[in-house]
């Protein structure tokens, strides 16, 4: 059913597939409009935070002594990674945007107490993501140089830029995205898809998929990166699961309160002139 006279019409705010295809074409519209605007922003500053993305790198050299140069490969190699960083930066820039999208397009479903939670998530799924951003960024350094001390002695490090830049943004973009998914399960809780009782049975394949998930992100022997991305995901799948529970929970006293009140009712013979009206 399409929503044509408001909640009162249609209490579960139902919409028919089609609808839904025309609301999500419209709400990846406009999370792709933040996303250019930011990338613009990505190209004006790309420089200052190309050189701070190659600091780990120049560090080897000054710091520690080591032989470890950024190489372009190819003609076009410096442009592509130009939009590469530009684009990665857009997405980071506008992440209000199309955060506040895909919760949008959950939230019609939603009774009007669980969309006022919904959106406080929304202003949580934000930090959590610039957050986990941040803490790959912790991390980066102590990566690079864990990862190029296999290099044996005498050897030298002619790191290709394309390589290690999509090494560096996938581990950012990662750390940022894995943050976003116990704020995901929250919302998924609130439309009621999932439950908290099912998250809960399943805490032994939770583990294990962050692990797993922490050390596809964060690849090599470093196993304190694993640890650093896995130990706040952890908490925050956990944290998300106690709220579904209590989401529950809440759920489940409204609909004993309403099944009273109609049992209540039910009791109560209908006026002669309400059976009139019929």
């Amino acid at each position: 059913m399409v929503q044509t006279k408001g909640r009162k019409a249609n209490p579960e705010a139902r919409m028919a597939l089609l609808d839904h295809l025309k609301e999500l074409k419209n709400r990846l519209f406009k999370a792709a409009i933040g996303i250019i605007l930011g990338t613009v922003v990505g190209f004006i500053v790309y420089q200052p935070l190309l050189e701070a993305l190659i600091k780990p790198i120049k560090d080897l050299n000054e710091k520690e002594g080591r032989a470890a140069t950024l190489n372009f490969d190819g003609v076009a190699s410096s442009f592509d990674l130009m939009v590469q960083v530009s684009v990665f930066l857009g997405i980071i820039i506008s992440s209000p945007v199309w955060i506040y999208q895909l919760w949008a397009f959950i939230v019609p479903g939603l009774h009007k107490k669980e969309r006022r939670l919904a959106l406080s998530f929304v202003a949580a799924a934000v930090p959590l993501f610039v957050g986990g951003v941040l803490l790959a960024w912790l991390v980066l350094p102590n990566a690079v140089r864990v990862l190029t001390d296999f290099t044996p002695v005498g050897g030298s490090n002619f790191i290709s830029a394309e390589i290690y830049l999509a090494f560096v943004l996938r581990l950012l973009l990662a750390f940022g995205i894995a943050f976003l998914v116990p704020v995901v399960l929250v919302g998924l809780n609130l439309a009621g898809i999932i439950k908290g009782k099912q998250l809960i049975k399943s805490w032994r394949i939770t583990i294990f998929l962050v692990c797993l998930f922490a050390a596809m992100a964060a690849p090599g022997a470093d196993a304190m990166s694993m640890f650093y991305l896995a130990a706040p995901m952890l908490l925050l799948f956990f944290a998300a699961i106690g709220l579904c529970v209590l989401n529950d929970r809440r759920r489940e006293r409204r609909a004993i309160k309403r099944a009273a009140e109609t049992e209540a009712t039910a009791d109560i013979a209908t006026p002669a002139s309400d059976l009139e009206n019929l």
